[in-house]
């Protein structure tokens, strides 16, 4: 049965509102907003009045810290670069995809006569990936340095892990619309992280790791169109993330996001029952992160969000009162749900839903 979306949304998807809108990446916990305050890795929580503790030095002069990768990153896209290709006659480089959509140089203006790899600046970036993303060392394992012949020095490993690395850089990639460059680092980090779990099948930090991973993949393959592989890859990802404990709110909301957008590819796709079940399996998870925490209000929001997911599915396959009851729970969670002045973003999201639902409701 083909769904229709216009008449059974008045014309506005509820798949608009279900956003992460906390900035944190589920994979290495930071605000994606705080980039540029870096992640260091090991260097992090350790007392700087060791006198024995020295910062480690790129040869380059390059930070992995604050991310100040110099040469080795692509105006365009602000990720690493990937595929280097050097415009010709001005030699400015950038990744092939990014600049592939110019027709003059995005640094200089000058005519793009043709594009030319420039393997000797990849090979260097790829050095750079392997010396400055490795994954992190025990403080044990640092390389040691006699001065004076008396005292040890360690030198820190003050990169960040590989994974959380080169998963910011693909971040980084995939806002700049580089979805080839964005692939490419999230395939070395599943893989690595794959790898490890091999000898550690239970760990559930490397676990959260590789389903958000995942769900990046899908979220790469839907950009390019390709609904069956990012269905196949929020799957993989939603079968991850459903065997972790459900206490961190960081996971239960990918989990409920990677779900809705099954969802959300099965219901243009016009399979509305199965897309109502990933909506429905969604609504659970979401059911249980307000039972557990009944104050946050991005939880009661997301709540409402699923309600209206399921409840506009419901309408279009014939079952009119159960849609009008989802409508009207959701209408419910939101009018009670009360924001101050400092959480105007939230209030906007609120609202905007509100009107949704509301609007569900008139229509009929």
């Amino acid at each position: 049965m083909k769904s229709n979306r216009t008449s059974g949304c008045g014309g506005v998807c509820p798949a608009k509102f279900d956003k992460n809108i906390s900035g944190v990446c589920p994979v290495t916990g930071k605000n994606h907003g705080a980039e540029s305050q870096g992640s260091t890795g090991n260097a992090e929580g350790k007392s700087s009045s060791d006198p024995r503790l020295v910062p480690a030095k790129c040869p380059f002069g390059y930070d992995s810290g604050t991310f100040k990768l110099g040469s080795l990153s692509c105006m365009i896209c602000q990720a690493l670069l990937h595929e280097c290709s050097r415009c010709m006659p001005c030699s400015h480089k950038f990744c092939k995809a990014c600049v592939s959509r110019f027709k003059d140089c995005p640094l200089c203006g000058a005519d793009i006569e043709g594009i030319e790899p420039d393997s000797e600046l990849q090979a260097l970036v790829d050095s750079f990936i392997d010396g400055h993303a490795r994954i992190k060392r025990s403080h044990g394992s640092g390389e040691t340095e006699v001065l004076g012949g008396k005292n040890k020095v360690i030198y820190e490993d003050v990169s960040m892990e590989r994974g959380a690395f080169l998963v910011q850089q693909a971040m980084r990639a995939f806002r700049g619309q580089n979805i080839g460059s964005a692939k490419s680092r999230l395939s070395m980090s599943a893989e690595d992280i794959r790898e490890e779990l091999k000898s550690s099948e239970d760990n559930l930090e490397l676990r959260s790791q590789l389903g958000a991973v995942l769900g990046m993949f899908g979220d790469c393959c839907r950009s390019l169109g390709d609904s069956p592989a990012a269905i196949t890859y929020y799957e993989e990802s939603a079968e991850f993330l459903s065997k972790l404990p459900t206490k961190d709110l960081e996971l239960v909301h990918t989990l409920s996001v990677s779900l809705n957008k099954i969802g959300d590819l099965r219901y243009y796709g016009g399979d509305l029952k199965s897309a109502r079940s990933y909506y429905a399996r969604s609504l659970d998870v979401r059911r249980n992160a307000v039972k557990e925490h009944p104050a946050l209000a991005s939880q009661v929001i997301d709540l409402a969000t699923s309600l209206a997911k399921v409840a506009d599915v419901d309408r279009n396959l014939g079952n009119e009162s159960t849609a009008v009851e989802g409508f009207k729970e959701a209408i419910e969670c939101l009018e009670k749900l009360k924001l101050g002045t400092e959480q105007a973003s939230l209030e906007q999201r609120r609202l905007s839903v509100l009107d949704f639902l509301h609007n569900q409701l008139e229509d009929r």
